[in-house]
């Protein structure tokens, strides 16, 4: 049987992606593309406090080798339990950033993560599915 499934049906979390999407615009929006990568923390984290969205900020996130700990890296924020944000003012999102949200995602169980580039014009972002 064939079912017709439409964008919105394909994504994880969609009223919360949005939401966070909708936040992610305003920030840059607002800012622009001229601050560094502490300023849109700290702006993102203001417009998830205000709808009681942030989770977690700054999370410690270890990384095991056969039951031994092997160091420890750092995701900006986990929002509701659910997806977990990078933040980042780099050139391009490149494929190592990908690796990067793929390891922390692994990592925390969680299924979606998002990174969000302030530094052009135009906000760039990849979703990233484990």
């Amino acid at each position: 049987m064939i079912t017709n499934i439409t964008n919105k049906e394909k994504l994880i979390y969609p009223e919360l992606s949005y939401k966070l999407m909708g936040i992610l615009f305003e920030v840059h929006n607002k800012l622009g593309n001229k601050y560094q990568e502490k300023h849109y923390q700290k702006a993102i984290a203001i417009k998830l406090g205000k709808y009681s969205l942030l989770d977690k900020k700054e999370v410690q996130i270890k990384t095991k080798f056969e039951d031994e700990e092997l160091g420890e890296f750092f995701a900006d924020f986990i929002i509701n339990n659910q997806i977990l944000l990078e933040t980042k003012v780099i050139w391009k999102i490149s494929q190592n950033d990908i690796k990067q949200v793929l390891r922390y995602l692994e990592a925390t169980g969680l299924k979606l993560g998002i990174i969000a580039n302030f530094k052009h014009n135009k906000l760039e972002f990849r979703r990233v599915l484990n």
